[in-house]
């Protein structure tokens, strides 16, 4: 085989292992390993090696896209006029992809990711997460103690509430449960929206810096 043809054939084997790193992180998380990626690829486990020393270099070459995929939702969202619409938007649209993407919620969890990883996609997400919470506060159309990290933190359990109902499904007698999540995110959008009489929230929101070192340091493997 000639040169051109093996470096062919390495690049096709690295976009397999790409595409399926994608679909099986999706399903399972990053708990998945190397050996399960290069089975839903149809390559050996020697081949993923040689394309990728460990699973988190594979995650790596996957963080970037889905970190954009978050960023354009979230950019869209702070172009609506409206800053209501716009919070909607953002968990709604952030929800979705997490809900059908596992993989993706360990990203703004900071679950399974490593430390430097989960700083990169702190860094691109964050302020742009603040913005968000600040213009609607200034629109006084939210709470006036609503805070960017409360947005992740609702997103976080929400979250787990997609998860359960999906692991689940096929033990309830009512169809399909796996929008059920969206039920407990209207929940949270209307403890959230400015009103008055709202209550006072027996705990402060922990800063964007404390949020980091929070999430920064969940467990990886």
């Amino acid at each position: 085989m000639s040169e051109t043809s093996l470096r062919k054939d390495a690049e096709d084997n690295r976009r397999r292992l790409l595409v399926a790193a994608r679909e099986v992180f999706a399903e399972h998380g990053f708990e998945a390993t190397l050996h399960d990626v290069a089975r839903h690829a149809g390559v050996g486990v020697g081949t993923a090696y040689r394309r990728f020393s460990n699973k988190y270099d594979l995650m790596d070459a996957i963080l970037e896209d889905q970190v954009n995929e978050l960023e354009q939702v979230l950019r869209d969202s702070l172009a609506e006029p409206d800053a209501w619409a716009g919070i909607v938007s953002y968990l709604e649209r952030s929800l979705a992809i997490q809900a059908r993407d596992r993989g993706m919620a360990q990203i703004l969890s900071g679950k399974r990711i490593t430390k430097e990883q989960y700083d990169w996609e702190r860094d691109r997400l964050a302020p742009l997460v603040t913005a968000l919470a600040d213009r609607a506060r200034e629109q006084r159309v939210v709470r006036p103690d609503l805070t960017g990290t409360d947005l992740i933190f609702l997103q976080i359990g929400i979250a787990a509430i997609a998860f359960t109902a999906r692991a689940g499904a096929a033990n309830v007698d009512r169809g399909d449960v796996t929008d059920l999540y969206r039920r407990y995110l209207w929940i949270a959008l209307d403890g959230i929206r400015a009103r008055a009489g709202a209550v006072d929230l027996p705990v402060e929101a922990l800063s964007t810096e404390q949020t980091h070192q929070l999430l920064g340091q969940r467990p990886i493997g």
